[in-house]
């Protein structure tokens, strides 16, 4: 799986550094931090609204834009995947590390 991401990653930055006329990605880039949160709230709704109608397909098909669109937003402010990566081997290498949790979100 990181295969994939990392291949990702490494075309968004590419479109980075060498933008291509047409690249949906470049356009992302060149409006900026604003317009690709804007395009990352989107799609974490469309996931969700997804997930709650329960297709399958639809929600793989959102979640795959959001993946895409937290990659720009991560080229863009300069986080690398690896430090992503290894933040996610180190939480799941935790035992027991259920956070406490507020009396509201026993009924979610």
């Amino acid at each position: 799986m990181s295969d994939t991401l990392k291949h990702l990653y490494q075309v968004v930055e590419d479109r980075q550094s060498n933008p291509q006329e047409g690249s949906y990605t470049c356009y992302l880039l060149d409006k900026g931090l604003d317009k690709i949160l804007k395009k990352v709230g989107e799609e974490c709704s469309e996931t969700i609204i997804a997930a709650k109608n329960g297709v399958q397909a639809e929600t793989v098909g959102e979640i795959s834009d959001l993946l895409y669109h937290l990659t720009v937003m991560m080229v863009k402010q300069g986080i690398p995947l690896e430090a992503v990566l290894e933040e996610l081997d180190q939480r799941s290498a935790k035992i027991g590390n259920l956070k406490q949790f507020h009396i509201s979100d026993h009924n979610t």
